[in-house]
């Protein structure tokens, strides 16, 4: 067997390979344009194609294409052949550095939230050359940026792509204040750990909501579920080693480092965390992983589920988002340091962090908000709807320290000045880990928890990197005009902690006692999805956007239709998948039942007048008034399916779907649960809870 070291990478058209096969200049003029952003030369273009297309000829690839990210939540591709023909009735490979740099899918058929339209085809997909190309399933693939014909981003990786760089020239001017002239470009670093279900493929496949919604419409819990703790990081099963072996192989080959794998705590849950990347390499190689998941699982006839709450009654799935800051000289912003003039720029950075999660608390919640979420988001673990941090008691000690000019409570019995030698060397890990709160400092990072399994890591990146950016930027204009730095260095991160330490909670995010807490302390509590989408084109949020040219306005109102319209139609597709289980499914299933053991009860009665039928007798009443009462709830749930298109517009129809649908498919899903309880298990028309949970062996 190969070694990993020997494979890695294999399948990139990474920096290795790109410096054996370009001339020396060309791989200069590369590198500029990716650590740099310069402008690449159609020259130097063509030269990088034909040395990437032959490359990828050797690896057996026919085929190239612009691989993007569109609001689909998915990944798209559309496959050119190199194949062009020679006018002699043969054919030669070609690839051009045109065709590398840009390429024109249809872009009718993506979601555009009314930026342009139906008719209106044109769309085009720009290189992201600092995102290296990569070999899959036989085809090159090219990372790219996906915007219309008059320039609006009609992806993911766009914005996320203008998030980092604003964050980048912020955080140069703060640096520059602390005499770093060395440093050239500040990244954001990202590492997305993902968590998923495996569940048999044949009971997927017998079951019509997994199929169509992701997730469980109907069930009745089990007598076991993760109730002992006995999944959570236990000997993991033979047949999910398995996949778990080829997965890594695959993400390795692509150059994805994966690099911890284990069993997570609710059943047939598990997860797989990656080292740390550069963002928006981070989130292209989070949705390979996603994707291979879905096929490797398929090898092995399992399938992979990546809905936030496939189960109800045990953990949903999230994907935790470690956020940090790095220079380009191998600096962690986010780490505290050794000496006290790194803990002052420290906490500079950390009090931009705290300010941007209070000032923007509504737009982060807004970047993980989805159907699927809201079903996981406060239960079994994942975090509340509230947005707060956890800082640790420590660092919360010191930071009131600063605030209120008292003696920190350490070693060090001295009023606390930012940029002096009484400021105490922060220790790194002086905490426990906080599970349920939605924003957790770890010691050199940050951990946003409420993302779910199926999120692109994209949105809630371009809210955090252009939030941090506009601190950053306050905090610069404020300092390079200040004429004493220190001073002014102290009074602005005092100001800061009193105006925000609202946001900084370290208690149990689950307690009840929390929820009214947080709403003396005026912090938002965005249940669902159609209660938190307007703030998105709040006219706050559409100035921090437009400020740094992340998003256009006109951006913003689209994203805004496009999560609206994609709440509202998976909603409807859970409603008709529902009515669609009960009309042909539950109800003739359980009327068959019902009647079969009927006719039992008067035949031992034939027999025997004295027979005890009261098991028969009471089955039969109270499935009888279950399914008449799932009879008029589901009828109820038809006509509200058929009121839906009175509403005005997709706002309106987001808050019927939240008022109307969920609570009457709620109520539905409560009967149906309880007859499945009372209903012999061979008549019952889908795989139980016990027998999906546990299906893997």
């Amino acid at each position: 067997m190969n070694k990993v070291s020997d494979y890695f990478g294999r399948d990139v058209f990474g920096d290795g390979v790109m410096r054996e096969r370009l001339p020396h200049d060309t791989y200069k003029q590369l590198q500029k344009t990716i650590k740099q952003g310069k402008h690449l030369e159609i020259g130097v273009a063509n030269i990088v194609a034909n040395a990437m297309k032959d490359w990828a000829i050797e690896k057996g690839a026919t085929h190239f294409t612009h691989w993007f990210q569109p609001m689909t939540g998915i990944t798209a591709e559309k496959h050119d052949s190199f194949v062009t023909p020679d006018g002699s009735g043969r054919v030669i490979m070609e690839f051009s550095g045109k065709e590398l740099i840009q390429g024109e899918p249809d872009a009718s058929s993506f979601p555009s939230g009314g930026l342009r339209a139906t008719f209106e085809a044109r769309g085009y997909t720009a290189w992201d050359a600092t995102s290296y190309a990569f070999i899959k399933d036989g085809v090159l693939c090219i990372p790219t940026a996906f915007c219309s014909y008059g320039g609006h981003a009609l992806d993911k990786k766009t914005p996320l792509l203008r998030s980092m760089e604003t964050l980048n020239r912020q955080a140069l001017r703060v640096l520059r204040l602390f005499g770093n002239e060395d440093v050239s470009r500040v990244d954001v670093t990202v590492g997305a750990e993902q968590e998923y279900f495996l569940i048999d493929k044949s009971a997927f496949e017998a079951r019509k909501d997994l199929i169509y919604s992701g997730r469980t419409l109907i069930g009745a819990r089990a007598p076991k579920g993760q109730e002992l703790s006995d999944h959570y990081f236990g000997a993991i099963k033979p047949r999910v080693q398995a996949f778990m072996t080829e997965l890594d192989e695959a993400l390795w080959r692509l150059g994805i480092p994966a690099k911890t794998e284990h069993n997570e705590v609710a059943p047939a849950q598990h997860e797989l965390a990656p080292v740390f990347e550069t963002a928006n390499i981070a989130a292209d190689h989070n949705q390979l992983t996603m994707e291979l998941m879905q096929k490797i699982a398929r090898k092995h006839n399992m399938v992979c589920l990546l809905h936030e709450k496939p189960f109800a009654g045990v953990n949903g799935s999230g994907k935790h988002n470690n956020w940090a800051l790095a220079t380009d000289t191998g600096i962690n912003l986010l780490y505290p340091g050794d000496t006290p003039a790194e803990n002052a720029q420290f906490l500079l950075f950390l009090c931009a962090v705290i300010k941007a999660v209070d000032d923007y608390q509504d737009i982060l919640r807004v970047s993980v908000a989805s159907a699927g979420n809201d079903h996981r988001l406060g239960a079994q673990e994942a975090p509340p709807a509230i947005v707060s941090i956890f800082l640790g008691t420590e660092l919360t000690d010191i930071l009131h320290a600063i605030e209120t000019d008292t003696p920190y409570g350490g070693k060090e019995k001295e009023l606390l000045r930012v940029g002096v030698h009484t400021l105490p060397k922060f220790p790194k890990d002086t905490t426990d880990r906080n599970r349920t709160s939605p924003f957790a400092f770890t010691g050199n990072k940050f951990e946003f928890r409420m993302l779910g399994s199926s999120d692109s890591v994209s949105e809630a990146n371009v809210v955090l990197n252009t939030s941090v950016a506009e601190e950053l930027r306050q905090f610069a204009d404020e300092l390079e005009s200040a004429a004493d730095l220190e001073s002014a260095l102290h009074s602005l991160i005092k100001r800061v902690i009193s105006e925000h330490k609202r946001i900084i909670f370290n208690g149990n995010g689950y307690d009840e006692a929390w929820l009214f807490d947080a709403e003396k302390r005026g912090l938002l509590n965005l249940r669902t999805t159609p209660d938190c989408l307007p703030y998105l084109v709040k006219e706050k949020n559409v100035d921090l956007f437009t400020r740094h040219r992340v998003y256009s306005e006109a951006e913003l109102h689209a994203r805004y239709e496009i999560l609206t319209e994609n709440y509202c139609k998976m909603i409807g597709i859970e409603s008709l998948t529902m009515l669609d289980m009960v009309n042909k499914d539950i109800l003739p299933s359980v009327a068959k039942f019902t009647g079969e053991l009927s006719d039992e009860a008067l035949a031992k009665k034939a027999l025997l007048p004295s027979a005890d039928c009261r098991y028969e007798e009471t089955v039969v009443r109270e499935l009888s008034e279950l399914t008449g009462a799932i009879y008029a709830k589901k009828t109820e749930l038809e006509e509200l399916i058929a009121a839906e298109s009175d509403c005005a517009d997709s706002t309106a129809t987001a808050v019927f779907c939240k008022e109307k649908l969920i609570p009457c498919m709620t109520e539905l899903r409560i009967l149906i649960d309880e007859t499945e309880t009372k209903t012999d298990a061979s008549y019952w028309p889908y795989p139980s809870y016990g027998e999906t949970l546990f299906s893997v062996k």
